[in-house]
């Protein structure tokens, strides 16, 4: 099974499970040919952060890349971090996560699995609707910058008669070409290679900072994954640089407290509100690059410190005076086989197509990942060369308590990211939700403050009742900003998978 915002992507794990591939090669199949099928939230110079249970245990991978060596607090000389052009780009790391993750789990052939995603680049697809109103939103988006940076931009992904409309086509011969280089390599050709040296050329024809040797110094990272419990089973996160430990505080917090039986009870939306924004405060006050900063995971997950953050809960809201959390684009994708082996994997340019920067001749679009960074020099998070940022994109993986797997899940979407991850979460243990209903369930999202943003679903009556316990609640028609979720979790007796996917997107689930 592989499930996955848009149903081509999905379709592409489904023939390398079919090909004699396991969840691994599907799971890279997938992520690759998302970078095609939608770019308006991922691409080739992006980030992936992917859990692998295989061999009777759960693995993690960061594969988030560094700040470059000469981008220092001094070329901000006090101003912002911008959103577009070169500065937020920092070394993508998904192209290097695609092939350690092969080197170490995959079983076919890395040309046959990225086989697909070639396939779709050269020969070209239909847009589904969510995608196409993206798409369409970024054009607008980036007409109105008139940086003339983003020209490869337009070339690429708004070239002339190109209209983004449910149905419309779009291919682009350069992406293929470049993934054709990247499994010819097995990746190293993005990072050593001719790939490498149009990045770096770019960059310098362009005052970009991000250079060869940049890239040939980045590293993917195994890690050991994190978790929390709630009720008997486990909730598994990458730790830090990501926010994932965010989504486990909330759950700390809300584990000590005996929430309502009824999912949709105000009262317990009003906690599961606040117990986030405990999470918050801590992730944003404290996480960053664990080789240049000490994250305490240890304490930020104790028993004592819930108990401190369950003192801030009350029955009115309070105002965590944290930052307020941005938007991003990412996709997230879940894959089993009949094996057992399971992939819970999400990668991201971050706000839509990202910096805006595309490499000519490439396809390579850059993320602009180095806009999270903190712009004050005490702080963990703080810019500085070869660090990475704080990360939003979190792949999650349930378990009980007794080791037995359960499954990949995952919500993208910026900071809705751990929020989405706590909602799905307690539907699925709190309120026996299937895969399916625990995602279709209406969603909210803390804004900043006191505001918190819901779904039209969730009912004037709920609503008033958060705005009586001092919410402000403001109701949103579009679910886009809720994120896109999957699941798919596996029967242990049986070996039978239940999956659900997004209905705020263009969402599939393939299986056989």
């Amino acid at each position: 099974m592989v499930a996955t915002s848009q149903p081509l992507a999905a379709q592409a794990g489904l023939r390398t499970l079919q090909a004699g591939g396991n969840a691994v090669d599907a799971a890279i199949a997938t992520a690759a040919a998302l970078t095609v099928t939608e770019p308006t939230s991922n691409g080739l110079g992006g980030d992936l952060f992917a859990l692998v249970w295989a061999g009777g245990q759960l693995h993690g991978l960061n594969a988030s890349g560094a700040a470059p060596a000469a981008l220092t607090l001094d070329v901000l000389a006090g101003g912002d971090m911008p959103k577009h052009g070169w500065t937020p780009v920092t070394v993508p790391g998904a192209v290097r996560g695609w092939a350690d993750l092969h080197a170490r789990f995959g079983r076919l052939p890395f040309a046959d699995v990225l086989a697909p995603a070639i396939s779709y680049a050269r020969g070209g697809y239909p847009l589904s609707p969510v995608l196409a109103a993206n798409w369409a939103r970024a054009i607008r988006s980036y007409r109105s910058l008139g940086l003339p940076l983003l020209e490869e931009w337009f070339r690429v992904f708004a070239p002339e008669g190109f209209v983004p409309a449910p149905g419309a086509l779009w291919r682009s011969e350069a992406h293929a070409r470049t993934l054709e280089r990247i499994a010819q390599t097995h990746g190293a050709a993005f990072y050593e290679g001719e790939l490498a040296g149009s990045i770096d050329a770019h960059a310098r024809a362009t005052g970009g900072l991000l250079r060869a040797a940049d890239l040939a110094a980045h590293r993917s990272e195994w890690v050991t994954p994190i978790h929390a419990r709630y009720g008997d089973h486990l909730v598994h996160e990458i730790p830090p640089n990501g926010q994932g430990i965010a989504a486990l505080i909330a759950l700390n917090v809300l584990h000590g407290l005996d929430l309502p039986d009824r999912r949709d009870d105000p009262q317990g939306l009003h906690l599961q509100i606040e117990a986030m924004k405990r999470g918050f405060t801590d992730a944003h006050a404290q996480v960053g690059d664990p080789r240049h900063v000490p994250v305490d995971v240890e304490r930020l997950l104790s028993d004592g410190n819930a108990a401190a953050h369950r003192r801030f809960l009350g029955e009115t809201a309070h105002d965590p005076a944290t930052r307020a959390p941005s938007t991003g684009g990412t996709v997230y994708l879940a894959a089993a086989d009949d094996q057992g082996q399971m992939v819970s994997l999400i990668q991201s340019n971050y706000m839509g197509f990202g910096s805006g920067v595309v490499v000519p001749g490439t396809g390579i679009a850059l993320h602009n990942r180095g806009h999270n960074f903190h712009l004050d020099p005490a702080h963990p998070n703080a810019l500085a060369p070869g660090k990475r940022p704080y990360h939003t994109i979190i792949p999650g993986f349930l378990s009980r308590v007794d080791g037995t797997p359960v499954g990949p899940f995952g919500v993208m979407g910026g900071f809705m990211q751990p929020q989405g991850h706590i909602q799905v979460v307690l539907n699925t243990l709190r309120y026996g939700m299937n895969p399916q209903q625990a995602l279709d369930a209406p969603r909210w999202q803390w804004l900043q403050g006191r505001a918190v943003e819901v779904e039209h679903a969730l009912g004037a009556q709920i609503s008033r009742a958060l705005a009586a316990r001092g919410h402000d609640v403001r109701v949103q028609l579009d679910p886009g900003s809720f994120g896109r979720g999957q699941i798919i979790w596996r029967r242990p007796e049986t070996g039978v998978l239940e999956g659900g996917t997004e209905s705020r997107a263009d969402g599939h689930i393939a299986v056989y």
